[in-house]
């Protein structure tokens, strides 16, 4: 960081070096009568309720997060606290101690970033208020970018919907050996609460939730609109005790998706109307509560509160994992340009409000790939460029970097699916509907030039080795994606694996809501009649469960790329979470060299 940029962020983030051996805090008592230093608050006095967590792990430096507050519940003003580094899980030796102040400007967060650490390395840490002291969370360090290491292990999760089936999918993933870190890919929050906008029931564990100053949504319920409410959310989801094992127990490295801020966001934009109303303040609200809730490398991006803009921060990155895992972060909300198809357009075609009502079917999922064809032309036209998911910038620093990348495997944290998925139903459906739909334009078919853009690059460049790990649609997915999206003309260039949800609504559920009134019948009947009737309209798609919640994991080595489809059982039919909670494993297997996925599905 530049020094002024520093100083902007002195109170909310900071960077420490580590300093070998220090000697224990101790305070002068009644033993040494010419002491000045009154004797810390009693055990009790306060409390670490959202737990611990660390991220951004890299060889030499680590991120690590608390938030300190009153026992009582009670928000005081600023907490002294030391956070406390160890390779030694009791700390009678410390790699560093950094002094912090929990402050209500930051909603009692902090965040230290502590350089100087051993590259492959597990570090134990806490955090010591007074005479409290935080849980202990673990660590670990990546190594050297040079090392030829012959093993990286990592899970990524996505969708968390507290008000929707139950969390016991964390539990399984705390539980996972050797990892050396997790990836959250976004939807980490859900910015809409209340009997509306719940999807389904949720587990006891999760009662509804209220918002301070949350506003009404036309469809009912209330969205997240103030830095209280964001805050609320925040602090909630991180009260669940499965979702503190987790940050506890591995370093995450985080991105975010829409909900974060607002269902199917573009820039500063809502979608819940055709209106797309810009809310600038909203979004600014949004991005400084994520900011003050996961462990990020500030030093590495930015958050600058003085800049009054949307983009006031800055999520896209990559990490190192030896020469062996290349981890390429990207942020496919904040730079996105608008949806090709325009809602308010395709309201004016039904005679729909175009403003007040949400056409979203026709528009966003469920689009005639001839609309979004006509529609692309114009929004080229009407831009110099085709319509952007990642926007001028970060396409360029992507390509950058995966063109620079001279690791074996190159892993692409994308949020939204790359896999085609398209439906032909020109053969089944009466006119109008008997064309060809693309399933969901807010993902990466509904900007169909710029994904070509960057698959041909990967393609003209030779990159090899692409494995995107993604979420946001609430399914298992495994399968090859091309730099021309027909089978019989393109190239396989990468292979793209979707997680499902931890909790969230599975697709299954969405399409048979998108698609009512279609001429789809017994097609959408069950979740294997959806699965069966995609994979044939999509043969580049070895695997498909549109009807599951879950996590993935993967082990990475020279010769393979190994996930782990980790499926989940619902809830029980009393609507309490199962015990047993695990319905299955699937194995994907990539082989270097080769863009191709081998699928074993009930390991």
């Amino acid at each position: 960081m530049d020094r002024r940029r520093f100083l902007s962020l002195s109170a909310f983030y900071t960077v420490a070096a580590a300093t070998g051996t220090l000697t224990a805090c101790h305070h002068d008592d009644d033993n040494n009568p010419g002491s000045s230093t009154p004797p810390p608050p009693p055990t009790g006095t306060f409390a670490f309720p959202q737990g611990v967590a660390s991220g951004d792990p890299r060889d030499v430096s680590a991120v690590f997060w608390t938030r300190c507050t009153g026992s009582s519940g009670a928000a005081p003003g600023a907490v002294a606290l030391v956070l406390q580094v160890s390779p030694l899980q009791d700390f009678s030796q410390l790699a560093a101690s950094v002094q912090l102040s929990a402050v209500p400007d930051f909603d009692h967060t902090v965040r230290a970033k502590v350089t100087g650490l051993t590259p492959k390395t597990t570090y134990y840490y806490r955090f010591v208020a007074g005479s409290d002291i935080s849980a202990t969370g673990t660590t670990r360090t990546a190594p050297s970018a040079n090392e030829a290491n012959p093993r990286v292990r990592f899970a990524w999760f996505v969708c968390q919907n507290w008000s929707a089936n139950h969390w016991q999918a964390m539990s399984l993933l705390a539980a996972e050996t050797d990892l050396d870190f997790v990836v959250h890919l976004g939807d980490y929050i859900y910015e809409t609460v209340g009997p509306a906008a719940q999807p389904g029931p949720a587990e006891p564990a999760h009662p509804p939730l209220t918002l301070p100053d949350g506003l009404p949504l036309r469809s009912g319920g209330t969205y997240a609109n103030s830095l209280a409410d964001y805050r609320t959310l925040y602090r909630t989801y991180r009260g669940d005790a499965r979702l503190q094992a987790i940050h506890a127990r591995f370093p995450m490295i985080a991105i975010w998706d829409d909900h974060e801020f607002s269902d199917d966001c573009w820039q500063d934009h809502q979608t819940y109307t055709n209106e797309n109303r810009q809310e600038t303040q909203r979004r600014r609200n949004a991005n400084q509560a994520w900011a003050e809730y996961l462990p990020v490398d500030w030093g590495d991006v930015s958050f600058d509160l003085r800049n009054g803009n949307y983009d006031n921060i800055r999520l896209y990155r990559d990490f190192h994992f030896g020469s062996l895992v290349h981890l390429v972060m990207t942020d496919e909300r904040l730079y996105r340009d608008d949806h090709v198809v325009s809602e308010a357009a395709i309201a004016q075609t039904l005679g729909h409000d175009p403003v007040n009502d949400n056409d979203l079917v026709g528009s966003r999922y469920f689009v005639p790939q001839a609309v979004l064809s006509q529609f692309e032309t114009l929004a080229t036209q009407r831009l110099g460029r085709p319509p952007s998911i990642l926007g001028p910038a970060q396409t360029q620093w992507w390509k950058d970097t995966l063109k620079g990348s001279i690791a074996t495997w190159k892993v692409w944290g994308n949020e939204v699916m790359m896999n085609r998925l398209w439906l032909d139903l020109s053969a089944i459906a009466p006119a109008p509907g008997n064309v060809v739909f693309v399933l969901d334009c807010d993902a990466w078919d509904g900007y169909p030039a710029h994904k070509a853009e960057l698959m041909s690059f990967l393609k003209s460049q030779g990159i090899s080795n692409l494995v995107a790990i993604t979420g946001d649609l609430h399914a298992f997915q495994a399968g090859v994606v091309r730099d021309v999206p027909n089978p019989a003309t393109g190239t396989p260039v990468m292979v793209d694996l979707m997680s499902a949800g931890i909790s969230s609504r599975p697709f299954f559920e969405d399409i048979k809501t998108y698609s009512a009134g279609m001429p789809l019948g017994a097609l959408v009947a069950s979740p294997q009649a959806v699965d069966a009737f995609v994979r044939q309209n999509n043969p580049d798609m070895a695997y498909a469960d549109h009807d599951g919640i879950g996590y993935a994991s993967a082990t990475v080595t020279p010769g393979q790329f190994v996930a782990i489809f980790n499926k989940v059982k619902p809830l029980n039919a009393d609507g309490s979470a199962p015990a047993a909670a695990l319905a299955k494993r699937t194995r994907i297997t990539v082989n270097a060299g080769a863009v191709a996925v081998v699928v074993e599905d009930n390991i």
